[in-house]
């Protein structure tokens, strides 16, 4: 899958559980052994983000990562997809 496919994929998946789906911001990065997209809402979405998004006991995170990060090659050489959550509280 084409990592414009894994961002449609990811804001398909996240934008239901959005107040302010238009801010909705999905950063790609690469380093050496993973292609990164890390998920920034809107300020006011953030308690509703922890809350709807990652899940009691971060099931609904999990759930989110197992799909994103199933998509990935199966080749030996390919980078690793990562799904990451800025929830702006570090």
């Amino acid at each position: 899958m084409a990592e414009t496919d894994i961002e449609s994929l990811i804001r398909s998946l996240v934008i239901p559980l959005l107040k302010q789906p238009q801010a909705l911001s999905i950063t790609q990065k690469d380093d050496g052994r993973y292609h990164r997209y890390i998920i920034d809402v809107a300020p006011n979405d953030v308690g509703r983000l922890i809350g709807r998004l990652i899940g009691r006991q971060g099931h609904v995170a999990a759930a989110l990562r197992t799909i994103v990060e199933g998509t990935q090659s199966r080749r030996a050489n390919s980078k690793r997809v990562r799904l990451l959550i800025n929830d702006h509280r570090h």
